[in-house]
């Protein structure tokens, strides 16, 4: 059984598009790698945030949804998204991040990591992570940052879960995708894939009197795995099929092939390929400077422009 390879990337839903992209391009330094539409609501930003290649793995982005009502605590729900950063950084990180106002928690040890916890301008709850692990990993710097290249977010962590009956979604965890359990702590189980390091694993916590959660800004939308081609993603969508699960048929993203479905907790996840990637339709050098559709969408390019709101380049200071 090919197992996944880990979070190829999250999506999470936003209050307004500039306040969005002044945190996450501003105050956090992630490159904007992809300024396009949700698919599905055209007249919505689905903007791309990551390394400065754009690889899986290090990928957050946001359907700025500004008319939503905030989001519902609960089971059911991607709770938290995790963000690896280098060891040693996060006093520089705290005081960053204190002089821009943003909310934070008290620094914790999860698993013998130090962890920040962040709260974003739309209430997405976020946690910058020391991660030894995270060196080794798949990472091009962006030279545009306003953080310097050695304390730079390299990519995605992890991401917590909510849910109501631990064992039904860890059981489905391991024999649809592959997951073995890494370990616990303080209510918290950690299960990974490819060893569990770095991007290949998630937390989960059990709370059978909470109520369903429910979607709003700042919660995460999905969480996407990664396989490495289509061939790759069938053999994971059929076993999903046989545990239960009811995925969608294959779609098409241009920068990569989707299925989606629900895990048995409710939260939804992706299967998401590693290619084509976003350098198939911009040159790398100018990745996210101007709205790019899919192919499919093009044709309808002037109404779409007419629904968004403009985008000024990312200000931490606005």
């Amino acid at each position: 059984m090919r197992e996944i390879k880990g979070i190829h990337h999250i999506t999470a839903i936003a209050g307004p598009a500039q306040e969005n992209l002044d945190f996450y391009a501003g105050v956090l330094g992630l490159r904007l790698v992809k300024r396009s539409v949700n698919q599905d609501d055209p007249g919505t930003y689905h903007l791309f945030y990551a390394d400065a290649e754009g690889h899986p793995g290090t990928d957050l982005t946001f359907f700025p949804w500004a008319q939503m009502a905030p989001s519902r605590e609960g089971y059911g729900l991607g709770s938290e998204v995790s963000l690896a950063v280098p060891p040693g950084s996060l006093a520089f990180w705290s005081a960053r991040l204190e002089r821009y106002g943003v909310k934070l928690g008290a620094t914790e040890v999860r698993f013998g990591q130090n962890a920040l916890p962040v709260i974003d301008p739309h209430g997405l709850k976020l946690a910058l992570v020391e991660s030894e692990d995270s060196l080794g990993r798949l990472f091009t710097p962006w030279e545009g940052s306003p953080i310097t290249v050695g304390q730079q977010i390299r990519g995605l962590e992890s991401a917590r879960m909510v849910e109501r009956d631990l064992v039904v979604t860890t059981s489905f965890l391991s024999s649809a995708l592959g997951f073995i359990h890494v370990g616990s702590e303080n209510g918290w189980h950690r299960f990974g894939v490819a060893g569990g390091k770095s991007g290949a694993y998630v937390d989960l916590r059990e709370t059978p009197t909470a109520r369903r959660g429910a979607w709003g800004t700042g919660s995460i939308h999905h969480i996407a795995w990664r396989v490495d081609d289509e061939v790759h993603q069938l053999e994971v969508r059929t076993r999903v099929t046989e545990e239960g699960a009811r995925p969608t048929p294959v779609i098409d993203r241009f920068w990569f092939k989707s299925v989606y479905f629900l895990e048995p907790g409710g939260v939804l996840f992706e299967l998401a390929t590693d290619g084509p990637g976003f350098a198939v339709d911009e040159d790398r050098a100018h990745l996210g400077e101007s709205l790019v559709l899919p192919p499919w969408l093009e044709s309808n390019r002037a109404t779409i422009e007419t629904k968004l709101p403009p985008l000024a380049m990312p200000n931490a200071d606005r």
